[in-house]
């Protein structure tokens, strides 16, 4: 049964005169399929124009403009000095385009081919998916805004249990209290109601006795008679205890709902958003919902600061001490260097020659360690190297601030010359805090520049060219209410922007737009400062305090 073209795509073409042979042959001129019975049905026409070509090298035939003027002629060229209008071999001929350069209509047509086949290129690669991800984004983001929106209601809702609770416990504690001081109204009142009935007692025997002797005739007993009045005449105080009372504060209804908790305003990002450079090899790699932790390395170091990958397999370290270690994922120490001068070294890195280099803050000097020697690179004046980096072209980023520590800069070197200095945004207004605080800096994969103010609380991001793109200031959350201070900061293959948050033991994970994403705070992290990744994406994480480096894994 002949199976409709339309409906499967796996299916011969056929010829579209017989609906029924297969496929042989095609008309240049009119775009038709033809078998090989068909053909000359299709050219029995008498038109000249017909072409048949091998149905494999179909539409290769250019179908030229017809000349307005030469009716029976095709336009092969264009009139360069006539804005480029077709024009036949009539027309060049003419007077009106003596003396005119012309171009071949084949030539353009090619070039715009090229154009049309990169621009076709570059849509399917690379626009297009990047709009699909911004769509899925934005779906996503709908599609997870009831549920985002039901924790912010469920954590209002735990918030107001426990206001409940506490309210009980306060009511239940003053309720006490109360029934205390009632117990102590009512002994205070039974004491001075005991003595009261005591007195009456002696009252009555007194009274009694009276009657006896007024009664009796004999002499002796009412001689004897000492009067009781004076004694009874002295009536006692009267005792007035007051109920205390309970007087309930007026309800401020702005203080209680500030009290209460804070709702943040909605935080809406219109930065610019730039297409990443063109990168087919690049695996698109999702985050995990539960970030894993592979291994700790227990470095030794009691004040760590700074990681970088040597390879796969091995880091380099440093602290506040003066030696530089290196050690294998499995935290057996491989190497120490130790630095001449007795201070810590600012800043580690490892150049694409696998060797080391590191800055020394009171020599102001970059160094590099080649085969166990180390050499100087760059050294400054006025200004102490704080923290350095090696671009993807093999340039080196240098973070500095001047000797009297108001100002700051970024500035990168090609070798030991200074190419170009970054300190100032388009009002001439500084880009980072001027002080010698950490300013751990990064290249993200589409070139920018990443630098994790500390000071300032904020990730600053430039592009190549020193341009301000956008600044970072922390991702409202009720877990993470501490000051947003961050120290190190690392890119990855997918162009996120990892920088680590001291205060609140966390990862803050960013896309090239300063989108947040999510934050890593799952693997015990405390106090992290450094950050690396690897080739494989692998992050490192360096632990203040501790002296750990901890290998995660973030994404699928």
């Amino acid at each position: 049964t002949k199976m409709d073209p339309h409906s499967c795509a796996q299916d011969i073409p056929r010829c579209d005169l017989c609906e029924t042979a297969i496929v042989h042959s095609y008309c240049d001129f009119c775009h038709v399929n033809l078998c090989l019975s068909c053909i000359g049905k299709h050219i029995s026409d008498g038109y000249d124009k017909h072409k048949i070509v091998p149905f494999q090298e179909r539409r290769s035939t250019l179908i030229y403009p017809k000349c307005e003027t030469h009716q029976h002629k095709n336009c092969k060229f264009q009139c360069k000095d006539c804005n480029n209008i077709f024009v036949c071999s009539s027309c060049m001929a003419s007077k009106q385009h003596k003396g005119h350069n012309f171009v071949e209509v084949t030539e353009v047509y090619k070039t715009k081919k090229n154009d049309i086949k990169k621009d076709t290129k570059e849509l399917e690669n690379h626009i297009s998916p990047t709009y699909e991800e911004i769509e899925r984004d934005l779906e996503n983001q709908l599609a997870n805004l009831d549920g985002g929106y039901e924790k912010i209601t469920t954590t209002m809702s735990k918030q107001g249990e426990q206001w409940h609770r506490e309210i009980d416990v306060i009511i239940n504690k003053m309720k006490t209290e109360i029934s205390k001081i009632k117990e102590r109204h009512g002994e205070l009142l039974q004491k001075h109601l005991n003595e009261i009935k005591q007195t009456q007692s002696l009252i009555k025997e007194t009274l009694h006795a009276l009657r006896k002797i007024e009664k009796s005739t004999e002499i002796s007993s009412t001689m004897e008679y000492c009067p009781k009045i004076r004694e009874f005449s002295k009536l006692p105080p009267k005792v007035k205890v007051s109920l205390p009372t309970f007087i309930p504060k007026p309800i401020d209804r702005e203080k209680l709902y500030s009290l209460f908790g804070q709702i943040t305003p909605l935080s809406t990002a219109t930065e610019e958003n730039v297409l990443l450079p063109n990168q087919p090899n690049t695996l698109v790699r999702e985050l995990l919902d539960e970030p894993e932790l592979v291994v700790t390395i227990q470095t030794g170091y009691k004040s760590l600061r700074s990681v970088t990958c040597l390879n796969e397999d091995r880091i380099w370290i440093s602290g506040q001490t003066n030696d530089i270690k290196c050690f294998n994922i499995k935290g057996s120490l491989l190497q120490t260097i130790q630095k001449k001068s007795g201070c810590w070294p600012n800043d580690i890195a490892v150049n694409s020659n696998e060797d080391l280099l590191y800055l020394d803050g009171e020599a102001k000097t970059v160094n590099k360690v080649m085969n166990g020697k180390t050499e100087k690179l760059i050294r400054l004046q006025g200004w102490k190297p704080s923290r350095l980096c090696v671009t993807s072209t093999g340039d080196l980023l240098v973070t500095m601030f001047s000797d009297d520590w108001t100002q700051s800069k970024v500035v990168r070197y090609l070798g030991s010359t200074e190419k170009h200095t970054i300190q100032f945004d388009d009002e001439g207004k500084p880009l980072y805090s001027g002080n010698a605080n950490p300013k751990y800096t990064t290249e993200n994969r589409n070139h920018d520049i990443c630098v994790a103010d500390w000071a300032a609380r904020a990730v600053v991001v430039v592009n190549q060219d020193g341009k301000l793109r956008w600044r970072y200031t922390g991702h409202p959350s009720v877990t993470k209410n501490k000051p947003f201070e961050p120290w190190g900061i690392t890119t990855d293959s997918q162009s996120h922007i990892l920088t680590a948050d001291i205060n609140n033991h966390c990862i803050h994970i960013l896309d090239h737009n300063g989108q947040f994403l999510r934050y890593i705070d799952n693997c015990g992290l405390k106090h992290p400062t450094g950050l690396c990744v690897d080739n494989n994406d692998n992050l490192f994480v360096c632990e203040f305090y501790k002296g750990n480096v901890k290998k995660i894994k973030y994404l699928k």
